[in-house]
């Protein structure tokens, strides 16, 4: 099982939601194609998991990992596994949702907003957890979240896009979550800008 530390080593997670199957798989060859590793696509309903599967089957011919989104009940952490997700992504922290997703070897990225939810999630085991929603936190909480969890890793996720992704960067977040930049031609070179620096890095 490959975790966090491996999926997330580029600073920018690709997030491919309400497209079609078609138009899924081509972001998500674009993503690639860019140096972002992982893609996640999101399945808050049923009609969002063939644009899963198609990019899980992208994903597989190219090696790279898809994960699924807005995993929020124990039974889309069955339907992420069985699509064959690389990891599951959740807008809050599920207790039930994270162990479910440990025993079967898919792993989880939370989200958090409170100190008091990252601790929650650190009793868990989790080193990895999304900040969401991360443009309405600001970059400084970021920095002062890592105060007193300075071997946290977080995830900005939520209003993040290549103009403002630097800044929650440099405030300490590991990678930030984009979904509509890479639908923008004027967005790309930034994006593989930051790409570039957080290798550099």
């Amino acid at each position: 099982m490959r975790g966090f530390d491996e999926l997330l080593a580029a600073p920018v997670l690709a997030i491919l939601r309400g497209m079609t199957p078609q138009r899924t798989a081509e972001l998500a060859e674009r993503a690639w194609d860019l140096g972002i590793e992982a893609v996640e696509v999101p399945i808050e309903t049923p009609r969002a998991e063939p644009s899963l599967r198609a990019a899980v089957e992208a994903g597989a011919r190219r090696g790279r990992p898809v994960g699924a989104g807005t995993v929020t009940s124990p039974e889309q952490v069955r339907t992420a596994q069985e699509a064959g997700a690389a990891f599951t992504v959740a807008p809050g922290l599920d207790a039930e949702v994270v162990r479910l997703s440990a025993d079967v070897g898919v792993p989880h990225l939370p989200g958090v907003a409170t100190p008091s939810e990252v601790q929650q999630a650190r009793r868990l085991g989790l080193d990895w957890v999304k900040a969401f929603p991360a443009a309405q936190l600001g970059a400084g909480w970021f920095s002062a979240v890592l105060g007193p969890f300075p071997d946290l890793k977080l995830v900005a996720t939520g209003g993040m896009n290549a103009r403002n992704a630097a800044e929650f960067l440099a405030a300490g977040a590991r990678a930030v979550a984009v979904g509509s930049a890479l639908d923008d031609p004027e967005q790309l070179p930034a994006l593989a800008g930051l790409l570039r620096d957080g290798r550099r890095a």
